[in-house]
C-alpha cells in the first residue's frame, strides 16, 4: 500500500519539484538590475553618499547651533576651499604630501615584495627576521618621525621614509599570506615543467597571489597618507599637515576642514587606482 501511494504521489510532485528551479531562476531574473543600471549605480553610490553626509553636516549644524570656529557650515567650508585654491595657498601643499605620500608607498610596497619573497622561502631567515619586523612595528611612528628628521633634515626624504616604514608591514604581511596560500603542487607541476625561480614567480606565485597582495597595498595607500602628515607635523615648511598646523594657530577652522577633505581625497584616490587596478589584473579570474 505505501508503494502504491508513492507512485500515486509521483507524478504530482515531481512537475512541481522540476520547475521550481525554473521558476526561481526566473524570479532572480526579474529582480535583477540591468547592466547599466548597476554601472550607474556603481558610478553614482560614493557622490549620493557624500552628497548625504553633506545634509547630515548641514542639519547638525543647524539643528545644535555651532558657531563656525566649533563646527564651520558645508558651505564655509566650500568658500575657504575656493579661497586656497583661487589664491594658490592649496596646491604647493598638497602637491607635497602626493610626492610623500606617493613615493613612501612605492618604496615601501617595492621592499615588502622583495623581503617577502625572500622570507616565504628561506624559512631559516623568516624565523630570524619576524619577530624583528614585528617588534619594530610596535614602536609609534610618532616617536619615530622626530628621529627621522634629526637624521635625514626637514625635507623630503625623511617623510618618504616615514611613509615606507608605515607601509611596509601591512603589504609584507598580505604578500607572504597569499604566496603561503599557494598549493604546493602547482609550484611542482611547474618545476616538473621545467621553470625557473623567475618563471615561476612571474606565472605562478605572482598571479595567485596578487589578490591578497592588492588588499594589502589598498590599506598601504591609505598609511601612507597618515605618514606624510605626521612628518608634517613634526617639521616641514609645506603640506597638507602644515597646513592643518597653520590653521590650528590662526584658529581658521574651515581652512583645517579644507586641509582634511583634502587628504581623504588622496586617500580615496589611492584606493580607486588600486581598486581599478585590481579589476583589470585579475579579469582572468571571472
Amino acid at each position: 500500500m505505501v508503494g502504491t501511494l508513492e507512485r500515486r504521489a509521483s507524478p504530482s510532485t515531481a512537475p512541481t519539484m522540476g520547475k521550481s528551479p525554473t521558476h526561481g531562476r526566473d524570479a532572480l531574473r526579474a529582480g535583477r538590475i540591468p547592466k547599466h543600471h548597476a554601472r550607474l549605480l556603481n558610478t553614482f553610490a560614493p557622490v549620493i553618499a557624500f552628497a548625504l553626509l553633506l545634509v547630515f553636516w548641514k542639519l547638525v549644524v543647524v539643528i545644535g547651533g555651532y558657531k563656525p570656529f566649533l563646527l564651520p557650515p558645508p558651505e564655509a567650508v566650500a568658500r575657504s576651499f575656493w579661497d586656497a585654491l583661487r589664491d594658490g595657498i592649496l596646491w604647493p601643499h598638497l602637491r607635497t604630501t602626493l610626492i610623500e605620500a606617493g613615493y613612501g608607498a612605492l618604496a615601501g610596497i617595492a621592499v615588502a615584495f622583495a623581503l617577502g619573497y625572500v622570507l616565504v622561502h628561506i624559512p631559516l631567515l623568516d624565523r630570524a627576521l619576524s619577530p624583528v619586523i614585528a617588534a619594530c612595528q610596535a614602536m609609534p611612528i610618532v616617536a619615530i618621525a622626530p628621529i627621522f628628521i634629526l637624521w635625514f633634515g626637514t625635507g623630503l626624504l625623511p617623510k618618504i621614509l616615514i611613509c615606507a616604514l608605515i607601509v611596509f608591514f601591512p603589504t609584507l604581511v598580505t604578500w607572504m599570506i597569499g604566496l603561503r596560500a599557494i598549493e604546493p603542487d602547482l609550484i611542482g607541476v611547474a618545476n616538473l615543467a621545467g621553470a625557473n625561480r623567475w618563471q615561476i614567480l612571474r606565472y605562478v606565485e605572482v598571479p595567485l597571489a596578487l589578490p591578497s597582495l592588492l588588499g594589502g597595498i589598498r590599506i598601504a595607500f591609505t598609511l601612507s597618507v597618515i605618514g606624510a602628515v605626521v612628518g608634517e607635523f613634526v617639521s616641514a615648511r609645506q603640506g597638507l599637515g602644515y597646513l592643518l598646523k597653520q590653521a590650528e594657530f590662526l584658529y581658521d577652522t574651515p581652512l583645517k576642514f579644507v586641509a582634511l577633505f583634502c587628504l581623504m581625497a588622496i586617500s580615496a584616490l589611492g584606493h580607486v587606482i588600486v581598486a581599478s587596478l585590481e579589476r583589470l589584473l585579475l579579469s582572468w579570474e571571472d
